[in-house]
């Protein structure tokens, strides 16, 4: 919900927005959701996000926090320093007051601007197979340390935690970048396949758009915009398990049809109580298989 809501009691009267909820940025959003997931007892290998949360740097400092992995999308302008650069404590002049902060031995640039210093570490890697063939482009990777330290003088941020800043060059001259906190030992085809793993979050949103009208609601209570939201994740949902293969059984279809008629009944004198003609489910097994780790996304 936009910052200018909250302060807004008029507004948010007209469209039913609870008294309990406050502006959150999105990082923290989307900080809020991993802390509900890992309570959950649910496993993942890494956090995945475009710039629009990479760029927060205390979105990466509380996955760090959390000790997760991470590769998320930069904006070219995140100012990044080399991997060796060293803080120092210059000598006290004569005159004038002494220094409050170190000094590093080297300047922060853009990121983009220190990748593609090297255009010939880029080298073409791809990650999986389409349906229409490989899918590939060019990527670079270089180890870095990030400029969101304790800030220095003149408002710049001194080096922060090591990371792996990747380039990559798509076929269509589009330009990305990212940041991701891998071990050093992290191949280049690792962090490529990795950073494209996003594209499954990407396409969820498109079809719910293009199929399921997700951005189609023009309504304006937030019960309304929750409940339009909850039926179209509902509807792929449904959808997906269809596509893997969970299809109803034709035997159950024609035992259904085949079924007398039965007049309706009150439904006052069933309300809180199970429908006396559902079958019991069967039970669970003593031990289930562990689950294969999952990938939490953020979009």
């Amino acid at each position: 919900m936009p910052e200018d809501w909250c302060g807004d009691a008029g507004r948010r009267a007209v469209a039913g927005v609870p008294e309990a909820v406050a502006y959150r940025p999105k990082w923290q959003i989307a900080l809020d959701e991993t802390d509900r997931v890992l309570a959950s007892g649910a496993r993942f290998g890494c956090v995945l996000a475009d710039a629009e949360y990479g760029k927060a740097a205390e979105f990466r400092a509380g996955l760090t926090e959390r000790r997760l992995s991470f590769a998320v999308g930069i904006l070219p302008t995140q100012k990044v320093y080399p991997a060796d650069v060293m803080l120092s404590h210059p000598e006290r002049r004569p005159t004038g007051r002494p220094r409050k902060h170190p000094v590093p031995s080297a300047a922060s640039v853009g990121a983009a601007e220190l990748i593609e210093a090297g255009p010939e570490a880029f080298r073409t890697v791809s990650w999986r197979t389409g349906t229409k063939g490989p899918l590939k482009a060019e990527f670079a990777a270089r180890r870095v340390r990030v400029a969101d330290g304790p800030t220095a003088a003149a408002g710049q941020h001194l080096p922060g935690d090591e990371a792996w800043l990747v380039g990559e060059h798509r076929a269509t001259g589009e330009r990305k970048y990212y940041l991701s906190n891998l071990p050093p030992d992290a191949s280049l085809e690792t962090l490529a396949a990795l950073i494209k793993a996003r594209w499954v979050c990407e396409q969820m949103h498109q079809q719910m758009k293009d199929e399921l009208g997700l951005d189609h609601f023009e309504g304006r209570s937030w019960r309304g915009l929750h409940h339009h939201a909850l039926l179209c994740q509902l509807a792929f949902a449904f959808l997906q398990h269809l596509r893997l293969g969970g299809k109803k059984h034709p035997h159950a279809i024609r035992a259904r049809t085949a079924t007398e008629p039965e007049p309706a009944r009150d439904p006052a004198a069933h309300r809180g109580r199970p429908d006396p003609r559902a079958p019991a489910l069967p039970t669970l097994p003593a031990a289930l298989p562990p689950s294969p780790p999952a990938m939490i996304v953020a979009e």
